[in-house]
């Protein structure tokens, strides 16, 4: 074998790795699309390989179905597929930078916004399908307690801080925080109830501040 040979081999073989890598990007963020716009019954192979312009034998590649509904989630919420520790994000290490709780409730306000407002729409393909498949409602509950334990994460943070009541029981905490930040919660307030992104941002830090923060007579 040649040295140019022997060069050209990993050169192909990255290349091929690259291609597939986008093929499998395309291929889920059509997902994101198809089963937000259809539902998680009603999306398709077929819809998903014409909004990502390729074959229907290469969607059922990255399938089964239910493996491409998650991996939507992921690549909504954080752009990236696989479970991902909130403080390993460029969101979650600017918030060890915060200098002081209300600064902590807006940027909770941000973020919340940033994270629920792409995925909305497939996370409700999610919920909508648990009512009446398995497979689906199994592997919610499973995501719903990797959320609650990344929110008991945060919260034991401001706390080490000095940040949060504790005249309320940790765990009551992290629920109402689960409740304030979460999927459902946006869709009620902006796509239902019609408010603007700012007022959700606004809700979020006020309802933060004032449910899971010492009291600012407390804090001052």
């Amino acid at each position: 074998m040649s040295g140019a040979d022997s060069r050209a081999r990993p050169y192909r073989s990255e290349l091929r790795r690259r291609q597939a890598a986008e093929t499998r990007r395309r291929v889920v963020e059509s997902a994101v699309e198809v089963f937000s716009e259809h539902g998680y019954h009603g999306a398709t192979f077929t819809q998903i390989a014409k909004r990502a312009d390729v074959s229907v034998e290469t969607v059922q590649k990255h399938g089964p179905k239910t493996a491409l509904l998650w991996a939507a989630v992921e690549v909504a919420s954080f752009g990236a597929e696989g479970e991902i520790d909130f403080f390993d994000t460029d969101r979650g290490r600017a918030v060890l930078d915060v200098g002081d709780p209300k600064a902590f409730a807006a940027y909770l306000g941000e973020t919340m916004l940033a994270i629920n407002e792409p995925v909305a729409g497939v996370w409700t393909a999610v919920t909508t399908a648990a009512h009446g498949d398995r497979e689906v409602r199994d592997n919610l509950a499973e995501r719903l307690a990797s959320i609650r334990k990344q929110v008991a994460n945060v919260l034991r943070m401001i706390g080490e801080r000095g940040w949060m009541r504790a005249d309320v029981p940790f765990d009551d905490l992290v629920e109402a925080l689960c409740v304030i930040t979460s999927v459902e919660s946006y869709v009620r307030y902006v796509r239902l109830d019609g408010k603007s992104p700012e007022e959700y941002k606004a809700f979020v830090a006020r309802t933060v501040h004032d449910t899971i923060l010492l009291h600012h007579s407390e804090n001052s």
